[in-house]
Order: C-alpha cells, then structure tokens, then sequence
C-alpha cells in the first residue's frame, strides 16, 4: 500500500472539510498531517502540539478548548486525531515491579495518557457534524488490554492506556444520541519507530515507520464499519482485546 493509495480511500468523508491533529509534531502525528495533506480531500489540515502556535498543553484545558474553536472557524470538522501520548522522559519511565510504583508519576501518566485526550474530547466531539461520517480516534496501546495483558509491568502506562479505552467507549455512547453516524475509537498503531518507544524496542516485534503507521491508521479510519464506534482495533482494523 503506498501512502496514494491510503489517500485514495479517504474519499469516504465529505469534501472540503477540516481535519484536526493533537500532538502534530510528534512522530505519529507529524507523519498524519503530512499524509492528510497530501490526500487534498481536506479543505484544511490543522496541527496542534506544545510548540505549535497557538500550542497546546494537555495539563491546560483552556489550550484544548482553544484549540477546538479554532478549528471550527475554520469549516465543518470531520476528522480528529488525538496522536499524543506518554511513556518516558527524563523523570520517569515504565515500572518494572510494585516497588516502581509512586503515586505523584502515576497520577502524571493518567493525566497525560486519560485525562488530556479525555478533554480533547469534551471540546471536540461536540463539534462534530450531526449527520454524515465523522471521526475522533485517539491513539491508544496494546499493552492497554487487560485482556492481552501476559508480562505485567508498566503499571502506570497500561492503566492509563486502559482508562483511556473506557473513556473512548464512554464518549462513543454519548456521541451516537447526538451524531449516529459519527465514531470514536482508539487505535493501536503497532510498534513505531518513534523517540517514545526507542528504547524499549524488541527484536521481534514488528517495526512501522511513522510514514508506514500514518498510512495503516488512516485506511483503519476510512474503512471503519458500521457498529466500529466504541471500539479497540489495532492497525490491521482487527478488533484488540478490552
């Protein structure tokens, strides 16, 4: 599939229409708003991060709400993607054990990884066109699934990942009253080659250029089915386990 091709299909939304990306100038999010660009099915692709201007700031609601109304000045929006997301800095990384656990860094994680894409969606969803496709999809992780779960560790990632699922399935709910052809969904990108997941990469695991994981996202988005709202699917579109 070439990144044409992934373009091509996006002919599922209605044209002249506005797309929106949270963390636009991460790995994931920068390689979305070049390959949304470059599909011209957009009338506008607009980015958001923390060195944007105007930026934003997951720990600042205001900046999202911003953000949001921004983006519907400029016309009718159809699709937003939520590529932020939080695993490691200079302060902390993933738990190994219990003993890891501290409470002031799991709190940071659920803020960044639930709480900030839940706000997104507090400002966003309501913009969404009442009739017609439109999308939310936030991107969420394997390693969220409680189900999938078999190594333990990461604490504070994957139940964060998992608040954020329940929190994507919630809003699904909320928004099929207002906008019953609308979805929200989180996706699992596979293993990107991103400065987030660098140092914790394994031999075996599948690698995805930002490019390669842009281009399965937006074919994931374009050919969601009827009924996919709510859902958990990874980059294939297969539905991964709660």
């Amino acid at each position: 599939m070439t990144q044409s091709d992934a373009a091509a299909e996006l002919a599922s939304f209605p044209a002249a229409s506005i797309a929106v990306v949270f963390g636009s100038t991460g790995g994931i999010g920068a390689a979305l708003v070049q390959a949304l660009r470059a599909s011209n099915r957009f009338s506008q692709v607009l980015g958001f991060s923390r060195s944007t201007a105007p930026a934003i700031d997951l720990l600042a609601e205001a900046t999202l709400e911003a953000a949001a109304h921004i983006a519907a000045a400029r016309g009718e929006i159809r699709l937003v993607i939520d590529a932020t997301g939080f695993l490691h800095d200079e302060i902390q990384g993933p738990e190994k054990s219990l003993r890891q656990i501290d409470a002031a860094k799991m709190a940071r994680a659920f803020a960044l990884n639930a709480t900030g894409p839940a706000l997104i969606m507090k400002h966003t969803l309501p913009l969404l066109p009442r009739t017609g496709k439109a999308v939310f999809a936030t991107l969420s992780a394997r390693v969220g699934s409680i189900g999938d779960n078999q190594l333990g560790g990461w604490y504070a990632y994957r139940a964060s990942k998992a608040a954020l699922n329940q929190l994507v399935r919630t809003a699904a709910v909320e928004l099929a009253r207002r906008a019953p052809q609308a979805f929200c969904v989180a996706l699992h990108p596979g293993t990107v080659t991103t400065l987030l997941s660098a140092p914790f990469v394994a031999a075996r695991l599948e690698l995805h250029s930002p490019a390669h994981a842009a281009r399965n996202l937006l074919l994931v988005i374009d050919q969601l089915p009827a009924g996919a709202s709510g859902g958990f699917l990874d980059w294939r579109g297969e539905p991964v386990p709660w």
